[in-house]
């Protein structure tokens, strides 16, 4: 019986970024270093896969530095931890590396340097996740104010209205973000943004090509764990860009062939913390039901390395 064609457009750039790359190395090399077991604080990354792949390899995934032993060494997830978070592990003298990715270390310091000059903060993010967490964590209680949409800026109490500036999530839609900082500037003028924008280039990019994809193809399916902000990003990007169906699947398995039906063209990308095996597989699933030709929609080419914490290159 022969197989109905399908045209597979492929989103690049997809899948890991920079700052997952490194934070999976630390652990690894990690491991190498000190061998197993290294402690790990919250999920490195927010994919199942490499989480269960690293456990696999001597890495045991805790919630709280309290859960781990002072004698072996803990690493704090990418996503970013509060202040208090290392301060507790040197008062134990634990031996710790910091995997919080650069970018978004770049915004705790952008928050602290504010703070210093005597403003509130306000941080655009999604409360609960790690990274909101983590970034409001850098500056005592109360002097970061949360908005996770435009009618939350409406509601908003600062100390002094004229003495605000903003920060954001790494990982948020670029124009769900756009809306907000308008909001915000209408209605404190005074308001002082970040001098490069906060959203990371891996999410802009990610965003972007699905935006490439979406008038084209009939479905998106989106790569990526299911508390992966940047991947819920994707999954939204595609809805609001022309695509009528658009699902976050973690693996070939969790593909909906019934509600796909007698497709003709389907959009894959992944977030940032999906690996490309992933990818594979999926594309794979579709090659075993149709006659799949592959196109690649590429918008922008990554080249970005960042180097592992010095503790990690220097001699056990």
């Amino acid at each position: 019986m022969s197989k109905s064609p399908l045209t597979l457009y492929l989103a690049a750039p997809r899948g890991f970024c920079a700052g997952v790359d490194r934070a999976i190395k630390i652990v690894e090399i990690a491991l190498e270093k000190w061998g197993a077991p290294v402690y790990v604080r919250h999920e490195i990354v927010h994919n199942k896969f490499v989480v269960d792949d690293l456990r696999a390899k001597g890495a045991i995934f805790v919630e709280e530095l309290e859960e781990c032993p002072d004698d072996r060494p803990v690493i704090f997830s990418a996503h970013g931890v509060p202040k208090s978070v290392p301060a507790e592990a040197e008062n134990r003298q634990m031996i710790y590396v910091d995997a919080t990715c650069p970018l978004v270390s770049k915004v705790h310091i952008e928050a602290e340097r504010h703070h210093q000059a005597g403003l509130q903060m306000v941080m655009i993010g999604h409360d609960g996740h790690p990274e909101t967490v983590g970034t409001m964590g850098q500056l005592p209680k109360g002097e970061v104010l949360l908005v996770e949409t435009e009618a939350d800026v409406a509601t908003l109490v600062p100390r002094d209205p004229a003495k605000l500036a903003y920060i954001t999530q790494t990982t948020l839609s670029v124009d769900d973000t756009k809306g907000i900082v308008a909001a915000l500037e209408a209605r404190f003028p005074q308001i002082i943004g970040p001098h490069k924008e906060d959203i990371c280039y891996a999410t802009t990019n990610r965003q972007a090509a699905v935006k490439a994809i979406a008038p084209k193809a009939e479905a998106i399916l989106v790569v990526g764990a299911p508390n992966s902000s940047n991947s819920r990003r994707l999954v939204e990007v595609g809805a609001k860009n022309g695509c009528a169906y658009s699902q976050l699947v973690q693996r070939a398995d969790d593909i909906d062939w019934r509600a796909l039906g007698q497709i003709g063209s389907v959009g894959i990308t992944a977030g940032a913390s999906a690996p490309e095996v992933l990818v594979n597989e999926v594309i794979d699933a579709f090659r075993a039901r149709f006659d799949v030709t592959v196109e690649q929609v590429e918008t922008a080419v990554e080249n970005v390395e960042f180097k592992v914490p010095r503790i990690l290159r220097e001699p056990a």
